[in-house]
């Protein structure tokens, strides 16, 4: 049961090394990289377009589970109030609200995977360029990740509230119930 656990809720790290040897083509050594410059420079953009784009979906996503469970907990809400349905029947939203912020949640930490994964290879590819704005610069300048008054990772704070919200909607049922 733990290694579900921690294989669904925890983090692992991502060996460097194996993705550096997978990044490359093979055939094409270190003298054949300096005929394409603008090709890796073109490679660059892309990817990193393709990593801001992501973002942009996941800050999307967030703004659907929102606004789906606002919806839902209104509903939800107008069933109580009416007192028209004995309070039993707020199981049925709850389950629903419950199984949104499981899909919220799991849908944030695989946008966060997938640019973790990203965020190495432009590392990666800028160790190929003149500047790394991001892999050294950018990181060092957030203390790489060790100091939580520099950096704290918003997805972490995005994986984190779904999780937040179905412990307030199943204490919000239980003070239904128990005071209807």
């Amino acid at each position: 049961m733990a290694f579900l656990l921690s294989r669904y809720f925890g983090a692992r790290s991502i060996p460097v090394e194996d993705v550096r040897s997978a990044l490359w083509t093979e055939g094409v050594d270190e003298q054949s990289y300096a005929a394409y410059p603008g090709a890796i420079l073109e490679q660059y953009k892309i990817y990193v377009e393709m990593a801001d784009r992501i973002s942009a979906r996941r800050a999307l996503a967030n703004a659907f589970f929102l606004s789906l469970n606002t919806a839902t907990l209104t509903a939800g809400a107008a069933l109580w109030r009416a007192s028209v349905l004995p309070t039993w029947v707020l199981v049925l939203p709850l389950a629903l609200l419950l199984v949104q912020t499981a899909a919220w949640f799991w849908l944030v930490r695989s946008y966060r995977q997938l640019n973790t994964a990203k965020y190495i290879v432009i590392g990666m590819l800028e160790e190929k360029l003149p500047a790394s704005p991001y892999w050294r610069a950018e990181w060092k300048a957030l203390g790489e990740g060790k100091d939580k008054a520099l950096y704290w990772p918003l997805t972490h704070l995005e994986q984190w509230l779904p999780v937040t919200l179905a412990v307030l909607y199943v204490f919000g049922f239980v003070v239904a119930v128990v005071t209807g």
